[in-house]
């Protein structure tokens, strides 16, 4: 049950992007098209789990141990940039065209904050190594589908009549904090469970 809760909990109540503002970056920048926002939420559930595992393994058994806790961000991120380049190139040499449509945001999961924020997340909720990796599955599948909803939502406004005003970032910003408000709906699950 507490599984559950935890994959609940980080997908849908306490979703990164719409409750807790941690990779806002490529969540508005690459929703463009469905299939775009598809690749970098996958790309972003692989880096995501295997991060909060590998992380989860050198604080619980290096950092804890050697009494140098203290150094928990510097690691993290140092484990998130070396996953991310891993995660680039196989993309290129997999999926070129995936690779040449998410451009310059590929290398933006490095210093995507829910990466960092999940990990640093699993150490103060004190999650052992296999919570950590549900933690951060749930987390990132969370992520993955605010991007694609948001993806199909810009797709189909971009043949709506906006007023000029709002054409743009506005719409965007605006569907954005729609989103936000209607996983606050969400919330109730957790009494359900």
């Amino acid at each position: 049950m507490n599984i559950i809760l935890i994959l609940i909990g980080t997908a849908l109540i306490n979703n990164c992007v719409l409750s807790q503002f941690l990779g806002l970056c490529p969540f508005l920048g690459v929703s463009r098209k469905v299939e775009t926002a598809a690749g970098m939420g996958a790309a972003v559930v692989f880096v995501i789990t295997i991060a909060s595992a590998v992380t989860a393994v050198i604080y619980n058994y290096l950092l804890i141990p050697f009494d140098a806790s203290y150094l928990q961000t510097i690691v993290f991120i140092l484990v998130i940039a070396a996953l991310v380049q891993f995660v680039e190139m196989v993309l290129k040499k997999i999926m070129p065209s995936l690779y040449k449509a998410l451009g310059v945001y590929l290398p933006l999961i490095t210093t995507n904050c829910a990466v960092l924020g999940v990990a640093l997340t699993n150490v103060q909720n004190d999650y052992g190594i296999f919570l950590s990796v549900v933690s951060g599955f749930g987390t990132s599948a969370g992520f993955l589908f605010a991007i694609v909803i948001m993806a199909g939502i810009r797709e189909q406004t971009e043949h709506n009549d906006i007023p000029e005003v709002l054409k743009g970032s506005p719409i965007v910003l605006i569907t954005a904090g729609l989103m936000a408000i209607a996983f606050c709906g969400f919330g109730s699950l957790a009494g359900l469970l």
